[in-house]
């Protein structure tokens, strides 16, 4: 036999022969005892190893716990950067309250693995480690929400920009808004159909995100925008005792407990919306309960207040928002899919843009920000972590 190619090694499952050398003579193993190691391996039906995990850097921390960009190690000098959630048990009234909440997240966990999508969290194990519960989950390389927009953020790095450049970034991307950043509406919106899609994805396998807000949501270096973080998600079918929630970001029934759905989960993000766009928090500076409520019923009356001109001025644009954010779920978008592909869905206003000559590649843009705000992270570390 002949072959073209240097090392060249046939492992195809679809060629049956024994793996061939470049002279085409058979391989004869002198790995007995290894292959016998492999064999038994492959009869045993149990498996179990001891997987090592080192804590680096703390990305974060709350009323549930703390997150660690952590290195998974391997065999062979395999690492991986994955992230780890250390539950707390200090705000439970005993041990076995932890427990069963424990319990339910982990059940809650392993159904958000198995959904896999691109837009959602990817899950990849949950752990006890002498009774305190950990999750693993994927590290995702790029900045939540919370960290762009803060105006130090964008007043900043201005000057590591050319005048080009930032002046692109100002027509396309984002621009100053009266108390932090304000995304230009096309990338808003690129940013929340793909949120649309990750709770489109949850929902549809009966479970509630629960805490949509801007630290929740990541802008990966891939361009697309992903959900993260699912400490408060639960499934629909079985509901937790105590509710854990942003009020901020919180859908009114939520903040008077008499629901909590998928319909939530959209004035959720109907909130984060609004932000976007205005380029300040809808509800900030408020601290009062009562006053919290009353500005979360009045938000759709005073949109116009709320949003600049080149936003209330758009009559698409407006109807989607209030589709996200009425006070009434029954009035809200029937379901995540509804809130993007009905008439006034987010897909219209994407399509309005296209019309009229005004759309970009929205994710190629945010990949390209996102790539250089990263370059700058990486060549002045905490240059943009710290506020």
């Amino acid at each position: 036999m002949d072959f073209d190619g240097e090392n060249l090694n046939i492992t195809s499952e679809e060629d049956l022969s024994p793996t061939v050398t470049q002279e085409g003579d058979f391989q004869v193993s002198q790995c007995a005892e290894l292959h016998k190691l492999y064999e038994e391996i492959l009869r045993e039906k149990r498996h179990s190893w001891t997987t090592h995990l080192r804590l680096l850097t703390k990305l974060g921390s709350g009323g549930q716990g703390v997150v660690y960009l952590t290195e998974r190690r391997g065999s062979d000098g395999f690492t991986l950067p994955v992230a780890l959630k250390i539950f707390s048990p200090e705000r439970y009234s005993s041990p076995n309250h932890y427990d069963s909440d424990m319990s339910r997240m982990g059940r809650v966990a392993a159904k958000v693995a198995r959904i896999q999508h691109e837009n959602l969290l990817v899950v990849e194990n949950f752990l006890d480690r002498d009774r305190i519960r950990m999750m693993v989950m994927e590290w995702v390389e790029g900045f939540d929400l919370r960290r762009l927009l803060t105006p130090k953020m964008f007043g900043t790095v201005k000057e590591r920009f050319s005048e080009k450049r930032w002046e692109y970034i100002n027509d396309v991307l984002v621009t100053v808004g009266p108390e932090q950043p304000r995304f230009k509406a096309g990338v808003a919106i690129a940013i929340v159909r793909d949120c649309l899609e990750a709770l489109a994805a949850m929902h549809r396998h009966g479970i509630v995100h629960g805490d949509v807000k801007p630290g929740n949501i990541m802008l990966k270096r891939s361009g697309h925008a992903k959900i993260i973080d699912i400490g408060s998600a639960f499934d629909i079918a079985d509901p937790p005792q105590r509710r854990a929630c942003t009020p901020s970001y919180a859908a009114l029934e939520v903040l008077q407990g008499t629901d909590n759905t998928p319909r939530s989960d959209l004035a959720s993000l109907g909130y984060v919306t609004v932000e976007l766009l205005a380029g300040k928090p809808v509800f900030g500076g408020i601290n009062d309960f009562a006053k919290l409520i009353e500005a979360k019923q009045t938000l759709p009356e005073r949109l116009h207040e709320v949003l600049p001109a080149e936003v209330s001025t758009n009559e698409l644009l407006m109807s989607f928002c209030q589709g996200l954010i009425d006070p009434d779920p029954e009035k809200r978008f029937q379901s995540a899919e509804a809130a993007d592909l009905v008439e006034i869905g987010a897909a219209a206003f994407h399509r309005q843009l296209v019309k009229d000559d005004l759309a970009s590649e929205y994710e190629n843009d945010i990949r390209i920000w996102i790539d250089e705000l990263l370059e700058i992270e990486a060549a002045s570390p905490g240059f943009l972590t710290n506020n």
